[in-house]
């Protein structure tokens, strides 16, 4: 098959450096990419040579609104085009940009299913997002949390995680109780100092606008005006999850994240997120987003590792 290039330029940056993202493409889907003058020519079987037609058409479409296409999006747009879904890859690039890191690099959504969850979260007051690690759970909230306080839509950013498995007995642990948890919020920590950059974060947290709390630092109190965000929930028990979730007051937004696969609870011991799940699916103001495997955007070596697991588990056990 011969493809026209009408604009050799958007081609280049497609396939990359010395030809690297076309390497990908051939080696996804068994074909041939030649990139001759003005023509690119693909060979190989009819279906995977019209699917991977229709991954380049999609790819270039994002190019056109100044995305730039790396193996994890080339990857991505194979899925789409074998599904037949091809054309919904456009919607990515017409979406506005999610948020900037505090040096300017815009942040948009990767995926289909990170765009739906950013949608349910600044649709709803409530929102549980459960998927393998890499998805972008904490990172996007922690995104929409920042323009929030930044739009003035309200007044605190409050991130919290159980701070150890089952229980947070913090005691045994050296330090006082800053030094004890601090090992455990390190990845909150790590987001914000990159979307606000250490000098920013340390003036707010001194004034109380953005706290970073273990989970346990929750009871007793009410959250007005505030964006939470309880990470690692899948390690809440249920009666923490409950006593957590009747902390919100008014004018606040809560993401609860977390990864129902990689709980640290005891066997007996019922995870507090999956609970949450069943007993708040379908209430009105809250929303339940699945990420999956097609989500991961941490690197493709995880995107892979996420669906051996997958399948191990499927098959009981049995590689």
């Amino acid at each position: 098959m011969l493809l026209s290039l009408e604009n050799l330029d958007a081609y280049q940056k497609l396939f990359g450096m010395n030809d690297r993202n076309m390497g990908i493409l051939e080696q996804e889907l068994s074909v041939t990419a030649m990139l001759r003058g003005q023509e690119l020519r693909l060979t190989g079987d009819p279906e995977n040579v019209a699917v991977a037609e229709e991954a380049i058409g999609g790819l270039l479409l994002l190019l056109s609104h100044g995305e730039n296409i790396d193996p994890l999006r080339i990857r991505y747009a194979i899925q789409l085009a074998r599904e037949g879904n091809i054309s919904r890859l456009e919607e990515l690039g017409s979406k506005d940009v999610i948020a900037f890191t505090h040096r300017g690099r815009p942040i948009r959504s990767k995926t289909l299913g990170q765009q739906a969850y950013v949608d349910a979260v600044r649709n709803h007051e409530l929102t549980l997002a459960v998927g393998p690690a890499g998805t972008g759970k904490t990172y996007l909230a922690m995104c929409l949390a920042v323009v929030a306080l930044k739009n003035k839509e309200i007044e605190r950013i409050v991130l919290t995680r159980p701070a150890v498995e089952a229980g947070e007995k913090l005691g045994f642990l050296p330090g006082d109780m800053s030094q004890k948890v601090d090992p455990y919020l390190r990845p909150l920590y790590d987001a914000l100092y990159e979307l606000m950059g250490v000098d920013s974060y340390q003036k707010l947290a001194e004034r109380g606008t953005v706290e970073v709390a273990p989970l346990a630092f929750m009871r007793g109190r009410t959250l007005n005006d505030a964006f939470i965000i309880l990470d690692e929930a899948q390690n809440a028990t249920p009666e923490q999850m409950k006593m957590f979730l009747t902390r919100l007051g008014a004018n606040a937004r809560c993401v609860v994240t977390g990864d129902i696969s990689q709980t640290d609870l005891p066997k007996d011991k019922k995870s507090g997120l999956s609970e949450a799940i069943e007993v708040l699916r379908g209430v009105s103001g809250v929303a339940v987003v699945e990420l999956t495997a097609k989500d991961v955007v941490r690197h493709e070596l995880v995107q892979r590792i996420v669906r051996a697991y997958e399948r191990y588990e499927r098959n009981g056990g049995i590689k």
